[in-house]
C-alpha cells in the first residue's frame, strides 16, 4: 500500500462529515500513543501553551531527579531519552517560542547535572548541538524575545 500526501489527505478529508471526520481522529488516536499524544495537546493544552510549558518542565525535572548516575553510559542513555521526549514535544507544539524555552531548559538542567556533563564528549556534543538549535530557533522570535533569550543563552555559553 502507498501512503498518500498530505495534500491528497486533505482533498479527501474535505468531503467527511462531521461526525465520520470524529471517527477517524478517534481512529488514529487508538492506533499510536504519538497520536493520542498529538490530540491530546490539540484539544487541551494548545490553548495555554504557558501551562504546557510548565508541565514539560516538571516533566524533565523528574527524569533529571530520576536519572542514573552510576556511570557516563547510563547518563548518556538518560540525557538521550529526555532529549527525545522534549523534541517530541516540541514537535507537537510548532512554536518557536516554545522550542527556545524547552531547550534552555533542558541545557540549563544538563548543566547542573551531576557529575558534570563536560567529563562526556557525547554528552558535551549534545549540548552543543542544543544551543545551536537553540540559536537557528530564536532567529524565527521577534526581536524583544530574541534580546530576552540571547541573554540567556550568553549565560548557558559562558
Amino acid at each position: 500500500m502507498e501512503t498518500a500526501t498530505v495534500a491528497a489527505l486533505k482533498k479527501e478529508l474535505q468531503f467527511y462529515s462531521k461526525d465520520d471526520l470524529m471517527q477517524v481522529c478517534l481512529r488514529l488516536a487508538k492506533f499510536k500513543k504519538e497520536n493520542k499524544e498529538l490530540l491530546s495537546y490539540l484539544l487541551f493544552e494548545s490553548e495555554n501553551e504557558q501551562h504546557y510549558i510548565d508541565g514539560i518542565k516538571e516533566e524533565i525535572d523528574e527524569a533529571f531527579a530520576s536519572m542514573n548516575t552510576s556511570s557516563f553510559y547510563y547518563s548518556k542513555k538518560s540525557v538521550r531519552k529526555i532529549l527525545s521526549n522534549t523534541k517530541k514535544y516540541i514537535r507537537y507544539s510548532q512554536n518557536k517560542e516554545t522550542e527556545v524555552q524547552l531547550l534552555l531548559y533542558f541545557c540549563r538542567k544538563l548543566r547542573t547535572m551531576t557529575p558534570s556533563f563536560t567529563r562526556s564528549s557525547v554528552l558535551r556534543n549534545t549540548y552543543e548541538t542544543q544551543l545551536r538549535m537553540i540559536r537557528k530557533a530564536m532567529e524565527k522570535l521577534h526581536e524583544d524575545l530574541q534580546y530576552d533569550y540571547q541573554r540567556e543563552l550568553e549565560k548557558l555559553e559562558s
